[in-house]
């Protein structure tokens, strides 16, 4: 990142934002050939401002209450799940650079619109994470996870389920929008992480978060406490732990949110498997396994409990997973009291 990463210089000496176009070319120019990725970032860009913007009319519209169906979590689904579904899968199968895509709210892999036999990569996506919120006016997100395909480029069916079953290690990039009191996009293509935010005014990603780093420690843990009779043994220490060194408990229910914060305070977020949940509850290919590339390009942690989670591979495109994320000192001490637990 050049040292005027914050701010430029205009000809009349008039300092101007760093936009997310000019990082772009930036990075175009000190990773040569990286030209058709770029052409990505933008299409993820442009859904995320279309997705924003009917977060925040969402009210307006009547676009608050639900879908009257179930995605194949078993999920309720709200209106604008299926909105920023549609929005995603336009915008991003438009842009030639995917051959197939995933959705949260899809079953089946599916083909991209103008995807062709020489697309380079695959996407998976949870277009709108954090939608139980919704009613209430909570932030909410997008999560997005990028491959380079392994299939054969020439093979006639363009929906290959390897292109997905591929390690969290071997992503090429992969970020998240948060909605909020602003609109954030995070990213990261395996050189730090990034944080921009929209400014509504010029229609434009700003760069306001650069080189986003992940303290070692933290003080805040987050969870939600209701389920803590059915956790390991060892989570529940972990959590007698935080309680007894006087730690604060945040816990919004949103995962990007709470991601977040994480991301930029420290701290640890937990989501463990539990009786009910005997795998778990979020998804290990479009949730746990983007944030935890972003975790550990900004220096922290991310764990199932036993292991990283960039080194699970997964069985299935809507695989769940156990996750433990944040402050690498902090993962790596509840890792330490399951591994106890279980001599």
């Amino acid at each position: 990142m050049s040292e005027n990463a914050n701010e430029m210089t205009g000809a009349e000496g008039v300092a101007t934002q760093f936009t997310l176009a000019d990082f772009i070319r930036e990075q175009q120019e000190v990773y040569k050939g990286s030209g058709a990725f770029s052409s990505v970032l933008h299409s993820i860009a442009l859904g995320v401002k279309i997705v924003s913007q009917g977060v925040n009319r969402a009210g307006l519209a009547s676009m608050l209450g639900l879908a009257g169906s179930e995605n194949v979590q078993g999920e309720e689904v709200k209106q604008l799940d299926v909105y920023s579904d549609e929005v995603f899968s336009h915008v991003l199968g438009r842009s030639g650079e995917f051959i197939s895509m995933v959705s949260e709210e899809r079953e089946n892999m599916f083909q991209a619109r103008a995807g062709g036999k020489r697309s380079r990569y695959v996407i998976a996506f949870d277009p709108l994470d954090g939608s139980s919120n919704i009613d209430v006016n909570v932030a909410i997100g997008s999560i997005w996870s990028i491959y380079r395909r392994v299939s054969d480029g020439w093979q006639v069916d363009p929906l290959d389920t390897s292109d997905y079953l591929q390690p969290g290690y071997l992503q090429v990039a992969a970020g998240y929008a948060l909605y909020g009191l602003s609109t954030m996009f995070v990213f990261s293509t395996g050189h730090g992480v990034s944080g921009f935010t929209l400014d509504p005014s010029i229609g434009e990603f700003i760069l306001t978060h650069p080189d986003m780093v992940v303290p070692q420690d933290g003080n805040i843990y987050s969870c939600n406490e209701a389920n803590v009779r059915g956790w390991h043994r060892g989570v529940q220490r972990y959590v007698e732990e935080m309680k007894e060194g006087g730690n604060s408990a945040r816990y919004v229910g949103s995962l990007v949110s709470d991601f977040h914060r994480t991301l930029i305070k420290g701290g640890i977020y937990l989501y463990p498997s539990d009786s009910r949940k005997p795998q778990g509850k979020l998804r290990l290919l479009y949730e746990c396994a983007p944030l935890a590339f972003l975790a550990e390009q900004a220096g922290g942690r991310a764990s199932d409990g036993k292991q990283n989670v960039l080194s699970l591979v997964p069985q299935s495109i809507h695989q769940r997973c156990p996750l433990f994320i944040g402050s690498k000192n902090m993962v790596a001490r509840l890792e330490q009291l399951i591994a106890d637990e279980e001599k």
